[in-house]
């Protein structure tokens, strides 16, 4: 029996580029690294790169994916409610108010093998009140803790202060905490003092000459004139995707290595994609 149990962890998906990019490379890095646990942000998966649809759910899924966590999209798009309500493979951050549809936190099996997974959000320059995302987290490791030491902790934060600090705060507690959000991959990959592979942020996948997936002249445009304005996925070519590899003893719940990917595709056109 295998001692770690090996995650592929994808950043922020942006739009159908997102999506497309995705597809393309988890088969190829599920072919390379022969991971046991792929789990996706989606939240900004969905045509406009706001929220995401039980039909992009079908497709992660049919892709490889076994948990999707995801932000403050998450409710962009009313169909997904009811989907958020019966299923535990798509996730909303934890700490919003009870009475919103889905859940925070769930386990999945792999092989003989259950995984503990939470999603939070930060509150840090985010237009959401949510609650405090330390005790969101401690509140679900207590529940977490009576069936798994093998937790993998998604914190949707606007800042890097704010995502260090949960990641310090939850060291030796989670197994891998990692950002979203940004879209930026930052480069502190490390596994902090007390065992938890960590990074402030995964990344993205989408259009790599873009501002967070999106089309860069209208929102410099906004900056500019302050001016409303609304965004829209940039769909050109060449495409990124990025997120981490980390591997998790099975006995301990500590992570013994993480490492970062980013890929930039120059080949691949979404023009023909139906996703």
């Amino acid at each position: 029996m295998a001692q770690n149990l090996r995650a592929l962890i994808f950043g922020d998906l942006v739009g159908v580029p997102g999506r497309v990019v995705f597809q393309k490379y988890v088969q190829h890095m599920r072919q390379q690294y022969n991971p046991d646990l792929v789990v996706v942000n989606g939240e900004n998966s969905a045509a406009n790169g706001r929220g995401i649809t039980p039909r992009i759910m079908r497709f992660l899924k049919h892709n490889g994916a076994n948990v999707v966590t995801s932000g403050n999209h998450i409710f962009g798009k009313k169909e997904i409610y009811e989907y958020l309500d019966t299923h535990d493979d798509l996730l909303r951050p934890l700490n919003f108010p009870n009475e919103c549809p889905g859940k925070g936190v769930t386990t999945v099996t792999v092989g003989d093998t259950t995984v503990g997974i939470v999603n939070v959000q930060g509150r840090i320059f985010m237009r959401e009140m949510v609650s405090c995302p330390f005790k969101a987290v401690s509140s679900a490791l207590t529940y977490l803790k009576s069936k798994t030491d093998i937790i993998i902790l998604d914190a949707h934060t606007e800042t890097t202060s704010e995502a260090s600090a949960i990641g310090y705060h939850f060291d030796g507690a989670v197994s891998v905490c990692y950002g979203t959000h940004t879209h930026i991959q930052t480069a502190d990959a490390r596994i902090l003092p007390k065992g938890t592979g960590y990074i402030t942020d995964a990344g993205m996948a989408g259009a790599l000459n873009s501002i967070l997936g999106m089309e860069s002249n209208t929102i410099i445009y906004g900056m500019q004139t302050q001016m409303p304005v609304k965004f829209s996925v940039e769909t050109k070519p060449p495409y990124v995707v990025s997120g981490i590899l980390a591997d998790i003893d099975k006995e301990t719940g500590t992570c013994t290595w993480i490492e970062p990917f980013r890929i930039v595709d120059h080949e691949l056109s979404v023009e023909d994609h139906q996703t």
